[in-house]
């Protein structure tokens, strides 16, 4: 399903904002050309999350550039810059992720941009917004987690801070990047005008916080304090936590105390009648489930819970995830193939649009595989006004 088909996205952006926001395009049938450093590329390709390595480069690089084409260019080189400048010239999307002044430096900032394609899209995401003095601090997601107070708001209060698991800011940043762009898209459509769409991944991290902060800025300034057993949220009353059973763990979201005494067996549990004690004296009655929930397995704790609707799940790792009729249900798995027929199972775009799937086959591009189809294309060896004419006709 092409639903932006037809619409050109020139992608500088390199590692995860800006590749998620542009892999997302591509998903809904844009044509994404990924501008890259000759020799050595996005620094994704190298840059490992892990130590798997799929055909010499890393498995990230792969699953977030699927679908898209690579142009290889060294925007400093003049040839090469003027090249750009064409290409930019037929585009309808422009993504960077550099930092503030870097793009401006080279010649390929928003103004310099738009005299060259007035009606453009021009999508930048930073790390820390164009202004103040963290604007040129590198905009990696560990440092934003740390410094946006999410890293505060995990595990209990006895461990130390703790960091998600996954580059949450990051993917969060490029879908806020694509919400402008498709916004921006819409209003072209009607008025033929262009925009600047700004993202900045530290204020996509306090968006991501919405609910905290509000919580934070409405009592005071007083911090969240996270409970001390089996904590899962700050501003939440007991039971919300992960607790280990006989064989495994139970998460247990918001449910009635005296029902979950009930429930359980727990009599000492009967004794918090009153229901601001499940906020106040969370860290007592976590104890007590904590305990009463190690004497049974996690199948039978969700066999007594389940019918009464308490809100309960067990806890998977992602052997045991894909083992679930649940998960085969979704078909999110896919698998591409590069152009060397290297096939690379990943996940399809999450999105249906009547019913179908958005999705693609083609695997990651290798470094300037689409040099010479591009320029065919776009007609790079013509002059930029000869570029524009064959572009409106």
């Amino acid at each position: 399903m092409k639903l932006l088909q037809d619409i050109v996205v020139i992608d500088f952006s390199q590692f995860l904002s800006g590749p998620s926001a542009s892999l997302c395009l591509s998903d809904f049938g844009a044509e994404v050309i990924k501008i890259e450093k000759p020799g050595t590329g996005d620094i994704c390709r190298e840059l490992y999350v892990s130590d798997v390595v799929v055909d010499g480069e890393s498995s990230i690089f792969h699953a977030i550039n699927r679908n898209k084409k690579s142009y290889a260019a060294d925007l400093k080189n003049p040839k090469d810059a003027e090249k750009i400048r064409k290409l930019i010239a037929s585009a309808d999307v422009v993504i960077h992720n550099f930092r503030p002044g870097v793009m401006e430096r080279l010649g390929f900032g928003y103004e310099a941009v738009k005299k060259i394609n007035p009606s453009v899209i021009y999508a930048a995401v930073s790390g820390f917004g164009e202004t103040g003095e963290w604007k040129h601090l590198p905009g990696q997601d560990l440092l934003l987690q740390a410094l946006s107070g999410i890293i505060w708001l995990n595990n209990s209060s006895h461990a130390a801070p703790t960091p998600m698991g996954v580059s949450v800011i990051d993917i969060f940043s490029g879908a806020h990047l694509v919400q402008g762009i498709l916004s921006l898209l819409y209003r072209r459509g009607i008025t033929g005008e262009g925009g600047l769409v700004q993202v900045s991944m530290l204020e996509s991290a306090l968006d991501f916080q919405f609910e905290a902060l509000t919580c934070f800025y409405n009592d005071g300034n007083a911090l969240p304090q996270r409970s001390a057993i089996n904590s899962g949220h700050a501003y939440v009353a007991a039971p919300y936590g992960i607790y280990k059973t006989k064989d495994g763990y139970i998460a247990l979201a918001m449910a009635d105390i005296l029902l979950l005494a009930e429930l359980t067996g727990c009599e000492k549990l009967k004794a918090y009648k009153d229901k601001r004690e499940w906020f106040a004296k969370r860290d007592e009655i976590k104890a007590l489930l904590r305990e009463r929930l190690l004497e049974n397995t996690t199948s039978y704790w969700l066999s007594i819970f389940e019918p009464k609707d308490i809100w309960c799940s067990r806890v998977l790792n992602y052997e045991e995830l894909t083992q679930e009729e649940g998960y085969k249900a979704l078909n999110m798995e896919i698998v591409v193939q590069t152009s060397n027929g290297l096939s690379i199972k990943t996940i399809r775009s999450p999105i249906k649009i009547n019913g179908k799937v958005l999705s693609g086959s083609k695997g990651a591009p290798a470094l300037g595989e689409h040099n010479a189809l591009i320029e065919a294309q776009y007609k790079l060896n013509q002059n930029i006004s000869e570029v524009q004419t064959v572009s409106d006709e």
